[in-house]
């Protein structure tokens, strides 16, 4: 379990002043943040901790290609929430297929394969999957797939080169 704000508390007025309308997003957002469970090498960040719409998640994979790398997803959600799927980006430079140089994500459910009865935990569950397994089959990164079908070992070693900072090309 993850209590971290009370909604109801910012939805109450007080003085004369009106408080913040809580929005359908924010009490689903709330639910699914009650919920999640992270695992040890994942941590979740609130920039403005008033704000449970905007935060990151930073992953330390311990197996893999990404292993003992740090990686940070911003997550932006909408009020719109679940009927809008979360806009998350990878702020970390990575050399992966399945995320740009630009820090786009490909990944099914933050897409097409989004449905209102997913939730938060799924998509970091779906980001932690990523590093597990990259997929050269749906790229967004076209060198990155294509170097891990044709030389899997040249692909670990770039990849590694990349998160301990080196230049990207």
């Amino acid at each position: 379990m993850h209590k971290l704000f009370s909604l109801s508390k910012q939805n109450q007025t007080g003085g004369g002043k009106t408080g913040h309308r809580v929005s359908a997003g924010e009490l689903r957002v709330q639910k699914d943040l009650d919920a999640l469970e992270l695992p040890p090498s994942t941590k979740i960040e609130y920039p403005d901790k008033d704000d449970i719409l905007n935060f990151k998640i930073i992953m330390t994979p311990r197996e893999g290609i990404y292993k003992d790398g740090t990686f940070t997803f911003t997550f932006q959600i909408s009020t719109e929430y679940p009927h809008q799927v979360p806009k998350v980006h990878c702020d970390t430079k990575i050399f992966h297929p399945n995320i740009d140089t630009e820090g786009h994500i490909c990944l099914n459910i933050l897409r097409e394969g989004w449905s209102p009865i997913l939730t938060l935990n799924a998509v970091i569950f779906g980001l932690e999957f990523l590093f597990l397994e990259p997929n050269p089959d749906d790229p967004l990164n076209k060198e990155a797939a294509k170097l891990l079908k044709s030389d899997r070992y040249q692909f670990e070693q770039k990849a590694k080169r990349v998160m301990r900072g080196d230049n990207y090309y």
